[in-house]
């Protein structure tokens, strides 16, 4: 697929055929983000896969906007040693968005799950609950997870509706970007 063209394509899927993501699949994602660029090429992010029915249940539970996970038959969940990167955030985000990218490319839907700065419930973070549900260790955060599979439901491409001409300024801010 040409490259703007997946820009286009690329939506937010939530409902899965049940139908498993071939491992030569999974690696050409994982291929995806360790090709996305990082600061100083730290590379701080750490990948977890989770195809396990019961962990991909309990992981739709994590925080609201999650439940797209129960029927979805792979996660990755995106997490980076904190202390390797003061900018660990901005590499992680790369990293998952080469990973929705390259979903829509290899015939597969995706999408992001926020877990870093929400909630679980009212008294543990999404952060937290995720990271005691895989064992992730204390120096690694978790960013989001990304829900993949083969799409049971249908989006239409993006149209010219997303083009927001007015929040593009030309050197400097509210000079107005001629077109």
């Amino acid at each position: 697929m040409e490259f703007f063209e997946v820009l286009r394509k690329r939506r937010s899927v939530r409902r899965f055929q049940d139908k498993p993501v071939p491992r030569e699949i999974i690696e050409k994602l994982l291929e995806a983000a360790f090709l996305s660029p990082s600061s100083f090429n730290k590379r701080p992010w750490h990948f977890i896969v989770v195809d396990e029915e019961e962990k991909l249940l309990a992981l739709s539970k994590a925080k609201l906007g999650a439940a797209g996970l129960a029927t979805a038959p792979l996660a990755i969940v995106v997490t980076a040693d904190g202390s390797r990167s003061d900018v660990w955030v901005e590499d992680a985000s790369i990293a998952a968005e080469h990973i929705q990218l390259a979903a829509l490319d290899l015939g597969l839907g995706a999408f992001w799950v926020q877990i870093r700065n929400r909630m679980h419930d009212e008294s543990k973070s999404a952060e937290d609950y995720v990271r005691e549900l895989l064992k992730i260790p204390e120096n690694y955060r978790v960013l989001c997870i990304i829900g993949v599979g083969y799409p049971a439901e249908k989006k239409e491409p993006h149209g010219k509706e997303v083009f927001e001409w007015g929040k593009v300024s030309h050197n400097e801010f509210g000079a107005k970007f001629k077109r």
